[in-house]
């Protein structure tokens, strides 16, 4: 059962990672203001998290035999893993200076907003219950209700601590955010690629 709390915590993790427009405004803010108004942001953004992957659950349900029926779409996904997690490794930073968001007077209502207006993150969370699935980790809305509330609590929490970590991570660094990113984007390509290696691996295995 707990392992299901640590997937969703890993999963979100993994989901939060590249510096996005949550990201962005969680960084702008703390340094703007402070790291607690900050946190509201974060807050919100965690449910849009928890609502983005509940609704990929949902489609993943609709599209799981289609999965298993075309092998090609398997590898199709461990390409893209494969390719993103390259690029993103390799990716040199622009020495421009990240944009600033425009942060309104309701910090609960941008980190929701930021958050569930996120198609890539809708995206990976489609590619992740497939991953999660090929790697005989069954989850489904149809799991029990403990399943379910372990796996989308971990889901939250991933997503507030990466936020959180980053408006801690902003204040040490101030205007050194660049480098940040480049590290970040590192990173994640290198968990990417691991990903796809461990689930060609699976498939291979099949």
């Amino acid at each position: 059962m707990v392992l299901y709390l640590f997937v969703g915590i890993f999963s979100a993790t993994l989901s939060a990672l590249p510096l996005g427009a949550s990201n962005i405004a969680v960084i702008n803010t703390t340094l703007k203001e402070n790291a607690n108004q900050a946190f509201k942001i974060a807050i919100t953004a965690g449910i849009a998290e928890v609502l983005l992957s509940y609704f990929a659950l949902d489609c993943n349900m609709a599209i799981r035999d289609f999965f298993e029926q075309n092998i090609w779409v398997q590898i199709s996904i461990i390409v893209i893993l494969f390719s993103v997690g390259l690029y993103l490794f390799f990716k040199e930073q622009s020495k421009n200076t990240p944009k600033k968001l425009k942060i309104s007077q309701s910090k609960y209502a941008t980190g929701f907003i930021l958050g569930v207006l996120n198609p890539p993150v809708l995206l990976f969370w489609v590619i992740a219950f497939s991953v999660m699935q090929n790697n005989d980790i069954m989850l489904s809305l149809e799991s029990s209700l403990l399943v379910l509330f372990l796996f989308f609590f971990g889901v939250y929490l991933g997503k507030l601590i990466t936020l959180y970590g980053y408006s801690k991570v902003s204040i040490l660094i101030k205007n050194r955010i660049d480098n940040i990113s480049t590290m970040i984007n590192k990173v994640t390509g290198v968990l990417l690629v691991f990903i796809a290696l461990a689930q060609s691996l699976n498939l291979y295995l099949v």
